[in-house]
């Protein structure tokens, strides 16, 4: 049965649900396995917006307060913990993101969809830039990959490994697109080239602006 699409919520708030089915913990403690689990690195995770994101749970009834830890004369520490209503909306959340595609608008996606604007020449040079980088994206990300794997299971680990794949994805592409444009197989590049050092637009291209 297919499932009813979300309304899109806040990453963080999934994040936090999702550590503290883990176990209880304090604010201060969320952002500090958050930050030990890798999860800064597909979550924009804004701690200081952290107390907020726990009390807005708080107040739909997904969190609730478990324990307040107090230590010799430092400050209390409220733990919260994951309520049933909290695992259910974890749960569900988490299973719409994972089985309904959703369109995303990625801004490189844009940059592509309007890179006519650009001399062919000039793509060329930016695409080798970013090409550039991406490999170098690659090789550093697979280092510290290996790394990770020594330390933490591979569960943990599975967001780091598909930006990767994803990276040599994009890489992939963009060396494939690039030898289009150098080579002359990209259909109508010539009139793409031919309309910057012109200023004429083909005309079935032309008939439509």
């Amino acid at each position: 049965m297919a499932m009813k699409r979300r309304k899109p919520g806040n990453p963080l708030a999934l994040a936090v649900l999702a550590t503290l089915w883990q176990k209880p913990m304090h604010p201060y403690e969320i952002a500090r396995t958050l930050r030990r689990q890798g999860k800064d690195t597909s979550t924009k995770i804004k701690y200081g917006s952290l107390y907020t994101v726990v009390q807005n749970l708080e107040k739909h009834g997904f969190v609730e307060v478990t324990d307040v830890e107090r230590a010799g004369n430092r400050p209390e520490r409220t733990v919260y913990g994951l309520t049933d209503a909290g695992r259910e909306e974890l749960t569900e959340w988490l299973s719409d993101l994972i089985a309904v595609p959703v369109k995303e608008y990625p801004i490189f996606e844009t940059a592509l969809s309007l890179m006519g604007a650009l001399h062919p020449d000039e793509v060329v040079r930016l695409l080798e830039e970013r090409l550039t980088a991406l490999e170098i994206q690659v090789a550093s990300g697979r280092g510290a990959l290996q790394k990770l794997y020594e330390t933490l299971p591979r569960l943990f680990l599975v967001e780091t490994e598909y930006q990767l794949h994803m990276t040599e994805a994009q890489a992939a592409w963009v060396r494939g697109f690039l030898a289009e444009i150098k080579e002359g197989t990209l259909p109508r590049v010539d009139d793409w080239r031919r309309y910057h050092e012109t200023g004429e637009l083909p005309p079935d291209i032309a008939a439509t602006t």
